[in-house]
C-alpha cells in the first residue's frame, strides 16, 4: 500500500512525515526541481498544534519560539492596547521559520524506509492509476487546474510584506498586532535578537509603490532596529475549494483554504486537517481497510464545514478592523477592548485560535 503526495512542499512534506510514522509507503512526485523556501517567512504554530507535531511528526522543540502573550493595539498616538491575550501555561503560541521546519521534515525523510521522492513532469493521468490514494499539496499542477479549480475566492486589494528585522537583545515573548491606517502589521518573535514582520497593506501592488522599510519603522514602538531583510510579497485573498476530491485524489493545504494572515492561522487550519486524515487513516488500517476514495470522502465530510466557518469567521475579523479603517473613527477598537476584558471572553477567542473550535 502507497500514498502518493503530489508536490514537495512545507504541506507535502508535513503530511508524509505523518504517514511514514506509521509505517505506510509514501511516494511525493513533484515538478519543481528547485524548490525554495523563503528565508523571510515565519508561520506561528498554536500551542494544541504544537504538541500535536511534537507527539505525532516530528520534534520541533528545538526551531520554535515560545510566546507567552499576544497584543492588539490601535494606530493612535498612544497605542491603545485592544486584546491581551495571556498563557496560562508554557506558551499560548510558537514561530519557526518555513525553511527551518522544512529543512528539520526534508532530512528525517530522507532516511526513512518508507519514503520515496522524485521529480515527475508527466502531463497524463495514466500514472496515478498506481495508486489508490493520491494527495494533492500543489497548487499549479494540472490536476489542480483540471479537477480543482471551481473555488470561492475573495481578493483583498491588499499584499502582505514579510520580513526578519535584526535588532537589539530584548527579553522577546510577546507578539503584537498593530491595526494601522493602511493595514494590520504584525511583530512576531522569533529569537531576542529577530522578529518576523507581516504587514499587510491595502490597495497596494507592489513594494516599488511603498517604502516598507520605512513604514516598519514608523510603526516600531519597541525594537532598536539593526537590519531589516529582504522583504518578500504575495497577493492577499480567501479561499474556499467547493469540492475536497476527485475521485481517489483528494486537495490538501492550500488548495483547501486560504486565509488573511491577520489570526496567523492558514498553516494552523492544514495541522487540524492532518489531524482529522490522520485519525481516518489509522481506523481504515487497523480494520484492515483500504486507502482509496472512501478516505476522501470522509476527509470532507468532517472537515468541510468547518474550515468554511472558521475561514469565514477570520474574514469577519478582517472586516470589522477593515470598516474602522476606511471609515476613520475608532467606537468598533473601543468596543473590542470593552469585551475583551471580560476573562470568559479573552478565554474563549484564545481556545477557538488556539484549537479551531470552541468545545
Amino acid at each position: 500500500m502507497t500514498v502518493c503526495i503530489l508536490g514537495n512542499g512545507l504541506t507535502a512534506l508535513t503530511l508524509a512525515k505523518v504517514l511514514v510514522n506509521c509505517e505506510i509507503n509514501v511516494e511525493i512526485l513533484y515538478n519543481k526541481k528547485n524548490y525554495k523556501i523563503s528565508s523571510s517567512r515565519t508561520i506561528g504554530i498554536t500551542k494544541n498544534n504544537i504538541d500535536f507535531f511534537n507527539n505525532d511528526i516530528i520534534n520541533i522543540k528545538k526551531i520554535i519560539w515560545k510566546l507567552k502573550r499576544i497584543e492588539i493595539f490601535s494606530d493612535n498616538l498612544k497605542k491603545e492596547r485592544l486584546i491581551n491575550f495571556k498563557a496560562n501555561n508554557d506558551h499560548l503560541f510558537s514561530i519557526v521559520k518555513n525553511k527551518k521546519l522544512y529543512q528539520l521534515l526534508e532530512k528525517d525523510l530522507s532516511k526513512n524506509k518508507f519514503f520515496r521522492s522524485k521529480f515527475s513532469n508527466v502531463k497524463n493521468l495514466s500514472f496515478l492509476n498506481k495508486y489508490e490514494l493520491i494527495i494533492n499539496c500543489d497548487p499549479s499542477n494540472f490536476i489542480t487546474n483540471r479537477y480543482f479549480s471551481k473555488k470561492i475566492i475573495k481578493k483583498y486589494n491588499s499584499y502582505a510584506y514579510t520580513t526578519i528585522i535584526k535588532h537589539d537583545q530584548i527579553f522577546n515573548d510577546t507578539a503584537f498586532q498593530i491595526f494601522t491606517k493602511k493595514g494590520p502589521i504584525a511583530f512576531l518573535p522569533i529569537s531576542n535578537r529577530e522578529t518576523s514582520i507581516v504587514y499587510s497593506i491595502h490597495n497596494s501592488t507592489n513594494q516599488k509603490n511603498e517604502n516598507i522599510e520605512q513604514l516598519i519603522k514608523d510603526k516600531n514602538f519597541k525594537y532598536k532596529i539593526r537590519n531589516i531583510k529582504k522583504i518578500d510579497s504575495f497577493e492577499l485573498k480567501s479561499l474556499n475549494l467547493r469540492s475536497y476530491h476527485y475521485k481517489n485524489i483528494l486537495a490538501f493545504g492550500d488548495l483547501l483554504h486560504k486565509v488573511h494572515p491577520l489570526a496567523g492561522q492558514g498553516f494552523n487550519m492544514t495541522i487540524r486537517d492532518i489531524k482529522i486524515l490522520l485519525e481516518i487513516i489509522k481506523k481504515r488500517v487497523d480494520v484492515g481497510l483500504p486507502l482509496d476514495n472512501s478516505v476522501n470522502l470522509e476527509f470532507q465530510k468532517q472537515q468541510k464545514h468547518k474550515n468554511v466557518i472558521f475561514s469565514n469567521g477570520v474574514d469577519l475579523v478582517h472586516e470589522f478592523f477593515n470598516i474602522e479603517r476606511k471609515m476613520k473613527f475608532s467606537f468598533l477598537s473601543k468596543s473590542v477592548k470593552l469585551v475583551s476584558n471580560y476573562p470568559f471572553i479573552n478565554k474563549m477567542f484564545a481556545k477557538i485560535a488556539d484549537r479551531g473550535v470552541l468545545f
